[in-house]
Parts: C-alpha cells; sequence; structure tokens
C-alpha cells in the first residue's frame, strides 16, 4: 500500500505523485507513507477526508477521497474516483461504511476538527489514522529562533492531540514520526539538517504558515539565517542535524479504533 502526498499536504492511498505536488516541494515520503499504511492495516475500503489538490498518474482502488469546494481539484481525470464534495464536520456517508480512513495533514483546516472526527469516526468501522502535529512540540525546531511568527501560527492552528483521541474515542495510539533527513515532504522539519534549503522561497512556500506573515519575517528570516550559515554559528548550534539520520520533531501518527 502506498500513501501519496497532495499539494497542501493532504495524502492518499494507491497514488504516485505529479502535477502541482511536485511543483511546490510536498512530495510523499515512501517512509512516512508506509507508516501510515501499516496504521490503516488491512482496511481496503478507505475514506480520506481532506483530499486537497493534486492528481494522480494511475487510478485509486478503495479509496474515497472527499474534500470541500475550496480545495478540491479544479480538473479530476477521469479514471479516477471522483471527489465528493463534503465537509468532515457534514459525511454524506451511512454509519459504519468504511473499513479505514484517514486525514493527513489535513485537520487544522478543518472548521470545527472535533466534530469532524467524530463523524469520520461514525462512517468507519476500522482504524482511523490522523497524521498531523503535534503543537506543544512546534516550537522545539530550530527555525523558532530565526522565524517565531511562522512556529506561533503553526502551534495555534494545530488541534491539541489530546483533543483529537478524545473525539475520536475507542482505543487509541499516538506515534511520533520520524522525519528523514532526505525527506521529500516539504514542511519546515523536513530540512532540519538541510537548512539553506530554507533559503529559498519555493522550499518555503510548500508550509502554508509562511504566507500568513509579511515580507518584513521573511526578509528578517532570510538575513538572520544567511548570517548565521556564513560565520558557522547556525553549525556550531546546530551542525550535528547534518548527519542526524532522522529527526522527532512534532510530527505524529494518531490511530484510533472503535
Amino acid at each position: 500500500m502506498n500513501v501519496r502526498t497532495y499539494e497542501g499536504g493532504a495524502a492518499d492511498v494507491g497514488h504516485t505523485a505529479d502535477g502541482p505536488a511536485l511543483r511546490t516541494g510536498r512530495r510523499p515520503d515512501p517512509r512516512i507513507a508506509r507508516l501510515v499504511a501499516e496504521a490503516l492495516g488491512g482496511a481496503r475500503d478507505v475514506l480520506n477526508v481532506g483530499t486537497g489538490a493534486g492528481s494522480h498518474r494511475r487510478p485509486a482502488r478503495g479509496v474515497r477521497p472527499v474534500a470541500s469546494s475550496g480545495s478540491a481539484p479544479a480538473r479530476h481525470p477521469a479514471l479516477l474516483p471522483r471527489t465528493v464534495d463534503a465537509v468532515a464536520e457534514d459525511l454524506p456517508f451511512p454509519d459504519g461504511e468504511f473499513d479505514g480512513a484517514m486525514s493527513l495533514f489535513s485537520v487544522h483546516h478543518w472548521n470545527d476538527p472535533a466534530a469532524g472526527l467524530r463523524e469520520v469516526r461514525r462512517v468507519t468501522r476500522g482504524p482511523v489514522v490522523v497524521l498531523t502535529r503535534a503543537p506543544e512540540r512546534v516550537r522545539d525546531f530550530w527555525l523558532y529562533g530565526y522565524a517565531p511568527e511562522v512556529l506561533d501560527i503553526e502551534a495555534r492552528r494545530h488541534p491539541p492531540v489530546r483533543a483529537l483521541t478524545a473525539a475520536l474515542g475507542g482505543t487509541v495510539t499516538v506515534r511520533t514520526v520520524p522525519v528523514p533527513l532526505d525527506c521529500t515532504d516539504g514542511f519546515d522539519e523536513a530540512y532540519y539538517g538541510r537548512p539553506e534549503m530554507l533559503l529559498e522561497p519555493a522550499a518555503r512556500q510548500a508550509s502554508s504558515a509562511w504566507s500568513f506573515v509579511d515580507d518584513g519575517v521573511r526578509e528578517r528570516f532570510d538575513r538572520a539565517l544567511r548570517g548565521d550559515l556564513a560565520s558557522g554559528v547556525w553549525d556550531r548550534r546546530f551542525g550535528h542535524l547534518r548527519t542526524r539520520p532522522a529527526y522527532e520533531g512534532s510530527l505524529v501518527v494518531v490511530r484510533a479504533t472503535p
């Protein structure tokens, strides 16, 4: 089972990346994908809530994508399952319709994450898997010393993990996801050991929090990080991360079974 990440950070099963996701730096990392696939277990009929924009090279089998009309792809290849235009808080499916469900990098975009997860639980008889960020860990990343406004936004946007587990109910496990050094899914922690990448505007654009800060924040960040890289300050403080195989930061997988 493969998991594919869409532009904007949502994901699906049985896909490979193509189109806008490649251009914005949000490409699936197969190691993170495997953790999600393992959490879904043997689920075959899977609901994917919050699919975002993107395209595919081959059809999805056993996956029902759901997104609101504001985020659903404008063009959808004919061979793929049509995205259901709906919001997580009001899913148009009967109780227990799906073997499994997932929401990947999506719950922080929902109007009411708790209500949305209760609705996902209602229509799912098997595991519900949520890939998200633990907000209390977001500010631990070295980027906070250079662009605190960006990580403050990220921390405020992501609901507390305890709120997600309470909404899902049942038996819940929370697993920290190791982010590989060469991670291809370009959210900010993916560059924990490659700081030069975050000097590229295209890399920063992969994380939507950067769009909520003004040019002054971005310019200050650029000057400070460039200066510390040139002087060796960054490497004296964080250079050990350049060779660390994986980073355990704020990325977590929440898995709930009834």
